[in-house]
């Protein structure tokens, strides 16, 4: 019984990394101190900017994406619909500028280098030299 029990908790931890599949990434001269709190203000149109001062950039996925899924629910605690909802109503009310939506990984990395100034996430899989990854843990 003892080894079942400890088999399932094994289990349930080692597959909540392994569940964890995405990485919160900025441009590689990004010097902000970045933490879980902030990412998700950023994130949610809560805050505009990094700890320097300078505005951030927001980059999302899709909505379809299973790692736009993902991360709206681990990170930012809400439904992708209602992160959508939200930002419509930034939007709408003068106070926040709808995230830019990329399709790929590799286009988030590309416009991630284009400015210094943009955030968004990628699967841990493509994460390269190109990119900085932030620890929100």
């Amino acid at each position: 019984m003892k080894r079942i029990i400890g088999t399932f908790i094994f289990g349930a931890l080692f597959s909540s990394q392994v569940f964890a599949g995405y990485a919160v990434v900025v441009h590689p001269e990004n010097t902000s101190e970045i933490d879980y709190q902030l990412v998700k203000r950023i994130f949610l149109g809560k805050e505009t900017a990094f700890s320097n001062g300078e505005v951030a950039t927001v980059l999302t996925h899709s909505p379809d994406s299973a790692l736009r899924v993902e991360f709206d629910e681990a990170v930012l605690q809400r439904r992708t619909a209602a992160v959508d909802a939200d930002w419509s109503k930034l939007v709408f009310t003068g106070r926040g500028t709808m995230p830019k939506t990329v399709s790929s990984d590799q286009e988030m990395i590309e416009l991630i280098l284009q400015n210094k100034n943009a955030i968004g996430f990628i699967d841990t899989s493509s994460v390269n030299s190109d990119v900085k990854v932030v620890k929100i843990d």
